[in-house]
């Protein structure tokens, strides 16, 4: 930290200040998280044990899904309990590093992403040679990239951040961590490094993005090559891909995309994609594959069965 640093504890303004209302985000947004840890483990474990579920695309899904497990927990269990205390701390060193976890886990989640299109790539367009292409040890270099894609990119944030002078005020316009409401509170011009962490992000989101856009406009295209029943195959597949795609890069855009406010709807989005979007994640991907649910179903037999004997 910097010398002149006389900040060492931040207050949280949090989402609601009512604490009624806060009372009735605890009862609701509790849930949630519990319904993100079981459902995300659940695919885990349903990837783990099947073997039926041995295929890249289920391994893809199951480090989505611990990634998803992980990026909900850097920020809702302390934004839970924070609903119930009437002052919302948290120290300095604790900020930045929810600051880099969360970005971490995001870039990973955003790579994991495009990962996942190059796979349903590989599998519509070049079907005769997709287990040659997309072999155990590529899977997991895709997978290891996807990890280090997050660490350098969450890397690059902190030692921008923690180069700041933080004299006061202390008070976080948020109910979590994050870069822009934090550089409100450094006692200097940050317009360089605003810019630059805006730079590192957007750099990411556009390549994806761009990415992801490509590769599906290559599968559709290559479709009309397939049957009706062919087509249908692979568009299912790739739908539940899509949905998570467009829960996860929409909010994101409009928060980032434009310029920094502290209007409520901005934290209630950011409520949408810290909490709400992890748990729909495993529901999109289950009711939409019949693989999936069945590989579940037989894992829920045997844990039903085991018990009875």
């Amino acid at each position: 930290m910097a010398s002149t640093n006389n900040v060492t504890e931040l207050i949280l303004t949090g989402l609601f200040q009512d604490p009624e209302v806060q009372r009735v985000c605890f009862v609701v947004f509790l849930p949630v998280y519990l319904a993100t840890v079981v459902g995300n483990g659940l695919i885990v474990l349903t990837v783990s044990v099947s073997k039926s579920l041995h295929s890249p695309m289920y391994f893809f899904l199951s480090y989505l899904s611990l990634v998803e497990i992980s990026y909900s927990s850097t920020v809702v269990p302390k934004f839970i309990t924070d609903l119930m205390t009437k002052i919302k701390t948290i120290s300095l060193k604790g900020c930045l590093a929810q600051i880099f976890f969360f970005h971490f886990l995001g870039v990973t989640e955003t790579v994991l992403l495009v990962v996942m299109a190059y796979d349903r790539y590989v599998a519509i367009c070049k079907p005769l040679h997709y287990m040659k292409i997309m072999s155990r040890r590529l899977c997991h270099v895709l997978v290891a990239g996807s990890w280090l894609g997050g660490f350098l990119h969450s890397i690059i944030q902190v030692l921008i951040t923690i180069q700041l002078p933080f004299c006061g005020p202390n008070i976080i316009d948020h109910y979590f961590c994050d870069l822009q409401p934090l550089f409100k509170l450094a006692c200097t011009d940050t317009f360089v490094e605003g810019v630059s962490v805006l730079a590192n992000s957007g750099l990411i989101a556009l390549c994806s993005f761009f990415i992801l856009v490509s590769s599906y406009i290559v599968i559709l295209v290559n479709l009309r090559n397939h049957s009706a029943e062919g087509r249908r195959k692979a568009l299912s597949t790739c739908a539940s891909h899509i949905t998570v795609v467009v829960l996860f890069f929409g909010p994101a855009t409009f928060l980032y995309l434009r310029p920094s406010s502290t209007f409520t709807e901005d934290k209630l989005v950011a409520v949408f994609y810290t909490v709400i979007t992890p748990m729909l994640n495993p529901i999109i991907y289950t009711l939409r594959n019949a693989e999936v649910k069945v590989a579940m179903r037989k894992l829920w037999g045997k844990k039903k069965n085991s018990v009875v004997e």
